[in-house]
């Protein structure tokens, strides 16, 4: 018997509530590899699955967790072998299948991805979904012809998960970074990651009718959407990119086509659910390599079991700031 977070779901009132629990290994749904999980971490989507469940849970009970890292215990495919470690993020566990807020964990092979050199599992978990979206975002830009030297870089949502890692990742790449956040007492963190520039959210979170604005970026990391993406489109440089990671500010986009007709500016969406296994690789491979591990340490919130039920409610109230690292056996 281990320990794990399941959260359950009332048949009659339709009510969930979240603790921690004994549960055997027999009780895992199937997997070919066994994975002595040692750290998780907290996103978006697992405030939602640990609460009501957005949509993303269909089973009950339901352990959450969309990431995790570990050492392998057992497998049946031969890319791994006990002893191993591995990282987990997206392929829908945690949301379909039982994730990573459990001591052991059973997944499917193609789902791992081993450790990269320069990581331990804390730190990979430090990084998570967010880090990796926010790897996978820089990437895109640069394929799309972004390089240090031709402007500022903006970050919306700064503060979060997605935001703290991208900020500190192109700080060190020698990108400028201008940092969006409606939070004023989050400007000392953002300016210890590397940011040069602090934009108030109310400054830029305004629809206006002018499609076009001057030319202020060279890039953008977007994990607000809504108006605030439209706003920004509106003031990207000829030919920019904005990588868009997120729907904090709303799914709308009440934008018009002119930013892209008349100054070439290109939106890429980002989506780290479902990526290929060489990409994926390719992104660990940069976070170990671009990713200042100071900076890192200094976004971690450490966290148990026990306190995810809370931490579930606050992500989802945007409360959280940098990146929590939950101890699976603390």
């Amino acid at each position: 018997m281990f320990n794990a977070l399941v959260v359950n779901k009332d048949s009659e009132s339709g009510k969930t509530s979240a603790a921690v629990e004994k549960v055997s290994l027999d009780q895992l749904p199937d997997g070919e590899v066994t994975v002595a999980v040692e750290y998780s971490t907290v996103n978006y989507k697992d405030g939602l699955c640990i609460g009501p469940g957005g949509g993303l849970v269909r089973k009950y009970p339901h352990i959450p967790g969309i990431d995790f890292s570990g050492t392998v215990e057992a497998s049946n495919d031969d890319r791994y072998k006990p002893g191993d470690k591995v990282v987990l993020t997206g392929w829908r566990v945690g949301e379909a299948h039982w994730g990573g807020y459990s001591q052991k964990a059973n997944v499917k092979a193609d789902w791992l991805v081993p450790l990269p050199k320069g990581l331990d599992s804390r730190q990979a978990m430090a990084v998570g979904t967010a880090g990796f979206t926010a790897m996978l975002s820089v990437m895109a830009l640069e394929d799309h012809g972004l390089k240090p030297g031709h402007g500022p870089v903006l970050v919306t949502g700064a503060a979060g998960g997605v935001g703290s890692v991208a900020t500190a990742i192109l700080a060190n790449l020698g990108y400028e970074v201008a940092g969006v956040t409606g939070r004023p007492e989050a400007a000392e963190y953002l300016t210890s990651l590397g940011a040069t520039q602090i934009v108030a959210r109310d400054e830029i979170n305004e629809t206006v009718k002018r499609p076009l604005e001057a030319e202020s970026w060279a890039g953008c990391v977007d994990a607000v959407g809504g108006a605030m993406l439209a706003r920004v489109l509106g003031q990207m440089k000829y030919g920019a990119s904005v990588a868009a990671v997120g729907l904090a500010g709303g799914a709308g986009l009440p934008a018009t086509v002119i930013p892209f007709l008349l100054r070439g500016v290109n939106l890429l969406g980002i989506d780290s659910v479902m990526q290929p296994y060489d990409n994926r690789l390719r992104a660990w491979q940069r976070i170990a390599s671009d990713l200042p591990m100071d900076k890192l340490e200094a976004m971690i919130q450490p966290a148990s079991l026990s306190d995810l039920p809370q931490l579930g409610e606050a992500i989802l109230k945007g409360e959280i700031k940098g990146r929590v690292v939950v101890d699976v056996n603390a």
